[in-house]
């Protein structure tokens, strides 16, 4: 019997990959032999220093939570209280500044390294902090605001780009999966923190100056964490490269570090064959000219994008603000339940993302099968429960208590929450993992640019949408553009999961690479059970 084409397309990806590779050595070997210590068990080296620079997403997390309490607490303690347009202000001037946070990162990253940026966006989150707690106006505390974006930016941007650079492939998803946890756990304690001292005198000076404590522990620990390892290369460091690959792979022998650290030179030479030391704007001129790196650009921050669309940080800026429109008498209590909730399915996410795959979590998801229609669902159904919820045009209530619609609202709210944080919410960050050396750092900018230039038109136009299409008009929008999201990763989203970082840079030369991609996944699958009987046959062995 003839073979199949799908088993045909397998073999010949065998062929293919065994005998010749777009990132061979000078000397022809290939240069997935280079790759073997990926095999070998990682210590916990690198999961420490995953956890440690992972307290930066808490940062994020933090002040994403903390000011949806401080917008219900703040009263007239800026001189007057606060009317839609200048909540939205407060709010999406911290985007702004993150916005050229990323920036200037990017900007940086490759000069400087990675820790450098991060310790800055350090000592910028404190000096933030500290201007917000000190505020006694309006324009005082929207310098602060914008102070911190500076700070939470520059972290944002650079954190999932260090995490990947220091995983093992195998394990890439769930350190930068540490990150998620880390933002999803700074919001729940944000949460906890704005709900504790609601009812203290200024209670929300306490909130925003506590944010300085994690940027401050983060620039303390960070001294202890190693420099990546392809950013030392970059730099000729190559001794000092070598010592951290040991450091991330110790059961790898010897000639397994030299080998691996020949391979990210192989990679770091080709990048700068494309690009030139040090040539910014040639760097950027390579991210939109060269095809692959173009369509990577396009499926990271278009994910990325969707991600802010479907109207998930509208809950976490305003979620105390929402559920005291829909009548809850403590809504920054019942506001917890939905960062608690964000919190637990993101650790089941971090159980999940390296054994299912990207492509398969955001489908099943954003949109998701026929008999579950998950997210985009769920937000019809809050735009439902917000269409029996009777309130005025100033988004106040026509009567106190509290009606089924109400819990409706959270309920559906709360799902909706279940199905962001196993999905997109935690995916988008992973995609820093497309771009190839040569323009990472720049890619990953423009993600992150991404995320808070839409968090600027979501946060600073939410109230103002709820109060002109009522707040069903606005959850029914975010509901279409999930569907919208999930036909864009279906077409051009592909799985790379276990693909070290130099194989990914190959996906992209095949268009969107859905269909090589798929290939690889199924060489790389059999490649993992053939080694899995091999090891049985070889315990099984008097």
């Amino acid at each position: 019997m003839a073979p199949s084409s799908e088993t045909a397309s397998v073999e010949d990806m065998e062929v293919k990959l065994e005998t010749k590779h777009v990132e061979d050595t000078k000397d022809d070997i290939p240069s997935q032999s280079l790759d073997t210590i990926e095999d070998t068990q990682t210590g916990y080296f690198t999961w420490l220093v995953s956890i440690t620079i992972g307290v930066g997403g808490f940062l994020f997390g933090y002040d994403t939570g903390i000011i949806s309490a401080v917008l219900v607490v703040l009263g007239d303690d800026l001189g007057h209280d606060l009317i839609s347009n200048e909540k939205e202000l407060i709010t999406s001037i911290t985007s702004g500044g993150a916005f050229i946070g990323a920036l200037a990162a990017g900007c940086s990253a490759d000069r400087y390294g990675r820790k450098p940026a991060i310790f800055t966006g350090c000592i910028v989150f404190v000096i933030g902090a500290v201007l917000q707690a000190c505020a006694y106006s309006l324009i005082q505390m929207t310098i602060g605001r914008f102070v911190i974006g500076l700070g939470v930016g520059s972290a944002a941007m650079i954190i999932p780009l260090y995490i990947a650079e220091v995983s093992p492939a195998k394990y890439r998803g769930r350190m930068i999966g540490i990150d998620n946890m880390s933002i999803t756990g700074g919001q729940l304690i944000a949460y906890g923190v704005g709900a504790g001292l609601a009812n203290t005198s200024h209670g929300w000076r306490y909130m925003v100056g506590l944010g300085a404590v994690p940027a401050i522990l983060l620039g303390v620990c960070l001294q202890f964490c190693p420099e990546s390892p392809r950013q030392l290369i970059y730099q000729n460091k190559t001794e000092e490269a070598t010592k951290v690959v040991a450091k991330i792979f110790p059961n790898g022998s010897d000639l397994q570090v030299r080998q691996k650290v020949q391979r990210m030179t192989i990679d770091v030479d080709e990048a700068l064959a494309f690009s030139g030391e040090g040539e910014f704007w040639r760097q950027m001129k390579q991210m939109y000219t060269v095809p692959a790196n173009l369509r990577a650009l396009v499926a990271a921050c278009g994910l990325m994008g969707m991600q802010q669309f479907t109207g998930y940080n509208t809950l976490m800026y305003y979620s105390s603000t929402l559920f005291g429109i829909v009548g809850f008498t403590n809504p920054i209590a019942v506001g917890t339940i939905i960062a608690g909730t964000g919190f637990a399915c993101t650790i089941i996410y971090f159980l999940l993302i390296d054994r299912f795959g990207r492509r398969f979590i955001l489908l099943a998801t954003m949109w998701g099968m026929p008999a579950d229609n998950m997210k985009a669902a769920f937000l019809a159904i809050t735009a439902i429960g917000f269409h029996y919820i009777p309130t005025r045009p100033d988004l106040t209530l026509e009567k106190t208590d509290i009606g089924w619609s109400a819990y409706l609202v959270l309920a559906s709210m709360i799902i909706f929450v279940v199905f962001y944080s196993l999905g997109i919410g935690n995916l988008a960050w992973v995609s820093s993992e497309f771009f190839p050396t040569e323009i990472r750092a720049l890619g990953t900018m423009m993600m992150t640019c991404t995320c808070w230039g839409t968090t600027i038109i979501v946060a600073s136009t939410f109230l103002t949408q709820m109060e002109n299409t009522t707040p069903s008009g606005a959850f029914g929008f975010y509901a279409v553009l999930c569907f919208i999201g999930w036909i864009g990763v279906y077409f051009i989203y592909p799985e790379v999961k276990g693909m070290t970082l130099e194989d990914i840079r190959e996906v992209f030369n095949h268009g969107f690479g859905v269909e090589y991609a798929r290939d690889i996944q199924k060489k790389l699958a059999y490649k993992k059970r053939n080694r899995a009987q091999g090891e049985s046959k070889g315990g099984a062995e008097p």
